[in-house]
């Protein structure tokens, strides 16, 4: 378990909701009935994060999940994210005006059908809009009522403690996995501050295009060889390489909250199975 602001525990294995959508994030999923079982099963096996944005469909993701989960089971906390508009499939445009953030929230309030949420994210800083005003609305939604705690998703530390002078943040969300972690050093202040860390792509490959041709072929000889590494260590559990991949980032830190995501109730329950993976330190040493 993990307590987020000091007063909200949740599991450490969370379910993230991006892909309950169609291609591109964009429009309802091929199979809806599928993502409601697959979100009721979330519950069933224990996991009380659930992690969601506005852009995702848009809106899709919240209206599946208050569909599938509203009334909500006490101790399922609910997190969502603004400050992204939608303009087509694949396509995200940072949006970070005050009155785009303010309608954002109503919406989201809406939609998942609460009066507030638990875990609010600033999906992306928009560079286009003082970086004060963006964090000054979400400072201010909270005597409101209208959010519970604040999180940031794709920051570097300047940029997380720039705006932890203005709201108090208890969870970062950036991209980290087996294979990407160029966020080392922010899960590094994470975990001195005692931040949530919410990798998001936790079982994607890392950009072989950061750094140019050289270093993507390092990167690329550095790949091949951390994949024969899971598969050798996932054989010794009997697991997937998958599973190591999750198990790797539980055991990595103890502010690492993974949210892998999946539209099939089949790929869930094996995602799910990693939080009972014990890796040894003759594991952990091969995979670092």
């Amino acid at each position: 378990m993990f307590t987020l602001g000091g007063d909200l525990s949740v599991a450490r294995l969370g379910f993230g909701a991006m892909r309950l959508t169609g291609p591109g994030i964009w429009g309802p999923p091929p199979d809806r009935s599928e993502c409601v079982a697959v979100l009721r099963r979330c519950v069933d096996l224990g996991m009380t994060l659930i992690d969601t944005a506005e852009a995702y469909g848009p809106y899709v993701s919240e209206e599946l999940i208050a569909e599938a989960l509203c009334p909500y089971p006490a101790g399922l906390v609910i997190a969502t994210k603004c400050g992204l508009d939608r303009p087509g499939p694949d396509s995200w445009t940072p949006n970070g005006r005050p009155a785009r953030l303010r309608d954002a929230l109503h919406g989201s309030l809406q939609r998942l059908r609460v009066d507030r949420i638990d875990l609010y994210q600033l999906h992306r800083i928009d560079p286009d809009v003082p970086q004060e005003d963006q964090f000054g609305f979400l400072r201010d939604a909270q005597p409101a009522g209208k959010i519970r705690h604040v999180g940031l998703s794709e920051v570097d530390v300047p940029q997380i403690e720039r705006a932890r002078r203005t709201v108090s943040v208890v969870s970062v969300q950036n991209r980290y996995n087996v294979e990407d972690r160029h966020w080392q050093p922010v899960l590094e202040y994470c975990e001195r501050e005692g931040i949530a860390f919410l990798p998001w792509a936790p079982l994607e490959a890392g950009s072989m295009a950061r750094g140019g041709l050289r270093q993507a072929a390092r990167r690329l000889l550095g790949r091949a060889s951390r994949q024969h590494t899971l598969a050798r260590v996932a054989r010794r559990h009997r697991a997937t390489p998958a599973q190591i991949a999750l198990a790797w980032l539980l055991h990595r830190s103890p502010v690492m909250l993974p949210i892998p995501g999946t539209s099939q109730t089949r790929h869930l329950e094996e995602n799910a199975t990693s939080a009972r993976i014990e890796l040894s330190p003759e594991d952990l040493a091969a995979l670092a």
